[in-house]
């Protein structure tokens, strides 16, 4: 199973509920692979503490003009969509950090004036971290585009029962990218005004990929009531409430896992386990019976 973790916006307590789940399902005999595919601040290295076994770079090709060959008729300025390569005047200028690496500029040029170069933008980095197998991308200062390198990190997935993709927060391009091709869809989201509105952005998004998802409501004792009546009207099934806690705050500045300190969290994560594994189990013989009609 792919399960995908994500939110509407950050602070919800994802990467806790991610970090959390890997551990509780390794230890119960599951193979479970960790991805954090949260790039630009990968943080589930700091709760899980794995031993990193290969580091890789990773990077995207980008064009390199010859200015000697080059006859600036302007075809490759007019051509790239993100104006990653413009003519200006006797000059090409080329930002790399906008290329999409699509090679539409060197397939314009009719001189044979640009070519393409591996320019690195981040590093993939592959090791255990007990019984999980953990994987993360982590994005280089300075770069506009973490999708590419998320992809990097999603196909070095290993063989696992259970493979927890840990999201960026928020409902942009990286953000589907993570979730997209998930089994299910996991949203964490809190009981106040803010967590509402963002909560409605990442059902809008994950139903518009048709992806089935349920909710997790974290620090449940504090706020209103909206979150829950949301997702009643909405079909939406919540399948944990995890309680304000101020011990579960302080496992989390520690960097410990709070499910071997606060047993009501662990309660809360083991009822959530079993209710996404029940969910799996219901969803895959529909797809077997789907498939023998």
């Amino acid at each position: 199973m792919r399960l995908a973790i994500a939110s509407g916006k950050g602070g919800t307590g994802k990467t806790t509920v991610a970090t959390n789940l890997a551990w509780m399902a390794a230890r119960d005999g599951c193979r479970v692979a960790y991805l954090d595919c949260d790039v630009e601040a990968p943080n589930g290295r700091l709760f899980l503490k794995p031993e990193i076994a290969s580091s890789l770079p990773i990077g995207r090709l980008h064009p390199r003009v010859d200015e000697t060959t080059c006859t600036h008729c302007g075809l490759c300025g007019e051509i790239c969509q993100y104006s990653a390569i413009v003519c200006v005047g006797e000059k090409v200028l080329v930002y790399s950090e906008l290329c999409h690496a699509c090679g539409g500029c060197v397939l314009v040029c009719r001189p044979g004036a640009i070519t393409e170069v591996l320019r690195e933008s981040g590093k993939l980095e592959i090791g255990q971290a007990g019984r999980v197998q953990f994987v993360q991308g982590v994005l280089n200062i300075g770069e506009a585009m973490s999708a590419p390198l998320i992809r990097q990190v999603k196909a070095a997935a290993p063989e696992a029962d259970l493979v927890i993709i840990d999201s960026p927060p928020g409902t942009s391009c990286p953000v589907i990218e993570s979730v997209r091709q998930a089994g299910f869809v996991l949203l964490v989201t809190e009981p106040t005004p803010f967590g509402l509105n963002d909560l409605k952005l990442a059902v809008e998004m994950v139903r518009a990929l048709k992806l089935p998802l349920g909710v997790v409501i974290n620090r449940a004792r504090v706020g209103d009531n909206e979150t829950r009546k949301y997702c009643r009207r909405q079909g939406i099934e919540i399948l944990a409430e995890i309680p304000d806690d101020r011990r579960v705050a302080e496992a989390y500045s520690r960097g410990d896992l709070a499910y071997e300190v606060v047993p009501e969290f662990r309660a809360a994560m083991q009822g959530l386990l079993a209710r996404i594994r029940d969910g799996h189990t219901v969803m895959s013989q529909m797809t077997g019976r789907e498939m023998g009609r």
